[in-house]
């Protein structure tokens, strides 16, 4: 379920997210490492609801970096939003 619009969709049109055991939070390209994962959907808007809402920190109940938010956005759109 993509954590913006929480639309069930399937697992290879999604991102996955993921804070492991040791509190490091990554793009899992593989979709199998393990932690905890969230998913968002290719849809713009999500992208783009995702960091104004700073939906990954209320997920992962932690401050989640700048960087992190940026490398979804270069995933998606090639280059970051302004």
């Amino acid at each position: 379920m993509c954590v913006a619009c929480k639309e069930l969709k399937e697992k290879r049109e999604m991102l996955r997210i993921v804070k492991d055991g040791e509190d490091k939070i990554f793009l899992d390209f593989s979709s199998k490492a393990s932690g905890r994962g969230a998913y968002i959907c290719n849809n713009p808007e999500c992208v783009l609801k995702l960091k104004q809402k700073r939906l990954l920190n209320k997920v992962f109940s932690c401050a989640v970096d700048e960087s992190i938010y940026a490398a979804i956005e270069e995933e998606y759109f090639g280059k970051k939003q302004g």
